[in-house]
This record gives structure tokens, sequence and C-alpha cells, in this order.
């Protein structure tokens, strides 16, 4: 999974973000779990990009929030 940039963001629409949230909020969960029962040693880099992609999703969303 790539990083997205808030240019990308921008481009979706409300539902798509909303889906694309809790796509990487389910898949941050998994990673979590796996990562503190010892399993997973390669993919543990890749919670802080996932963390700042939702971070900048949920910031994005409040400011359309704001707009209205």
């Amino acid at each position: 999974m790539t990083r997205m940039k808030m240019n990308d963001i921008r481009e979706l629409s409300m539902e798509e973000l909303e889906s694309r949230l809790q796509e990487l909020r389910s898949e941050l969960t998994k990673i979590r779990s796996s990562a503190s029962t010892k399993m997973l040693k390669k993919d543990t880099g890749k919670i802080r990009p996932m963390r700042r992609d939702i971070a900048r999703m949920m910031t994005y969303m409040t400011e359309l929030r704001r707009e209205k």
C-alpha cells in the first residue's frame, strides 16, 4: 500500500474517503495485533505511515464538514 498525499485525498469523494478510511483502520488493527504477538517483523514499518494516512483523511473530512 502506498502512502497517500493530500492531493490524492482531495480527489476522492466523501463516500470513497469513508470506505478507504475503514479499510485502513481494519488493516492497521490486523498489523498491530500480529506485531503484538511477535509474529510480524517486516511489516512493523508500515504502522506509522498508515497512521499518518488515516490522520490526513480525517483532517480533510473535518475540513469538508466545517465548510458546510
